[in-house]
């Protein structure tokens, strides 16, 4: 639709209504648009999502609140400083606090079971380096966490959890599940409360400068406005290709019910490469980008027979061994990655922001980082 065919209802109510246009309505833009609003009510404020419901991974994420393994911890230190790592679980772990305390534990059904690290039969070397570092750990992260004993020991719990062919396990405390699409709609309905403008099937073309004014050009139309929040995290290149952020799609499955399922929270193997929860008596499993890292740098959503075939037989052995399962859902969620593990929140053009890359942390960080790049937003 070209933007002379819109009404003038339709021009001075929707398209050239708005202060800021953030463009993107997952976790990342909608707690910007929440920020924006409460720091300056009076504020026009638009979203722009190119998807009928948010692209990406904010609503097909696996619902983990959590703020790393051990052994992702130990990762970490592999490449830059204690001091680092102290501030990117504190603000995993804040975010989370503050994504309760916006949302309510009721609204996001959130749920602290604890997270467990599953070392599997072979991986014996990574899981002694592992536990021979908790202590370590827990003092490192006990002043930001607030819990003297965050990770502990937990092989006493395998066999209870039915698992075969898991060798060590690491319990944390202080982790938790949420469910993500009641956590969407509790954000969006907060946000839209407060008078911000939601637009879907709107992807946007190109950001264009123009005098005194920015102009976005959509498949819908053109849209105008004084300043711009790009927070389309994956898929940021597309629209600033400068931007050192690369797409990792994950793969996920959810079981149909199970009867006396054993499960109950959220666990990891494999680096974190793979990933399983509880939801609804039906097991959750997602993962198996290691297979093939390059082919799951893609923007497209879709499935590969390989990652099928891996999580199907990982169920079969060692999650739900000796049990009948059926597999009731597939889809997939792109997410983005970079080598800096901190996320990107800056200025790319004069009144144009981006918060993108939560490295698939967008639960724990997605709040904080909308926050401030809409705080970034105001001051500049």
């Amino acid at each position: 639709m070209a933007i002379s065919t819109f009404s003038y209802w339709e021009q001075t109510a929707f398209i050239n209504n708005a202060d800021v246009i953030i463009i993107g309505s997952g976790i990342v833009g909608l707690n910007a648009a929440l920020r924006l609003k409460t720091m300056q009510p009076y504020l026009k404020v638009m979203v722009l999502e190119r998807g009928f419901l948010p692209s990406g991974a904010s609503t097909k994420n696996a619902g983990f609140a959590c703020f790393g393994t051990v052994s992702e911890q130990l990762s970490y230190l592999e490449q830059t400083s204690e001091e680092e790592i102290v501030k990117l679980v504190s603000y995993k772990w804040h975010g989370l606090k503050h994504m309760r305390e916006n949302l309510g534990d009721a609204n996001i059904d959130y749920q602290q079971h604890g997270g467990y690290e599953l070392f599997l039969t072979g991986d014996e070397v990574r899981a002694n380096e592992s536990i021979e570092k908790i202590d370590y750990l827990n003092k490192l992260l006990k002043k930001e966490i607030g819990v003297t004993d965050i990770y502990a020991v937990a092989d006493a719990k395998i066999a209870a959890f039915g698992f075969k062919g898991v060798n060590r396990m690491i319990y944390n405390t202080c982790e938790g599940q949420i469910h993500t699409g009641k956590m969407m709609r509790a954000l969006l309905t907060k946000v839209q409360s407060l008078g911000v403008l939601v637009l879907n099937s709107c992807e946007v073309e190109r950001i264009e400068q123009q005098e005194h004014i920015i102009e976005i050009v959509t498949a819908q139309g053109n849209f105008k406005c004084n300043k711009v929040i790009v927070a389309t995290n994956a898929f940021a290149q597309q629209l600033f290709p400068q931007l050192e952020v690369i797409p990792g799609r994950g793969q996920v499955l959810v079981t149909k019910p199970i009867a006396g399922l054993k499960l109950k929270g959220t666990y990891h193997f494999n680096e974190g490469y793979y990933y399983f929860r509880n939801i609804d008596d039906r097991v959750l499993f997602g993962g198996g980008r290691e297979l093939d890292l390059k082919a799951e740098q893609t923007w497209d959503f879709g499935h590969t027979e390989t990652v099928k075939q891996q999580l199907t037989q990982y169920l079969k052995d060692v999650i739900l061994p000796d049990q009948d399962f059926e597999i009731d859902y597939w889809w997939s969620g792109i997410m983005g990655f970079g080598e800096d593990i901190k996320p990107i929140i800056k200025q790319v053009e004069p009144n144009v922001f981006c918060a993108v890359r939560c490295n698939g942390m967008g639960v724990a960080m997605g709040s904080l980082v909308g926050e401030e790049v809409a705080e970034l937003a105001l001051r500049s």
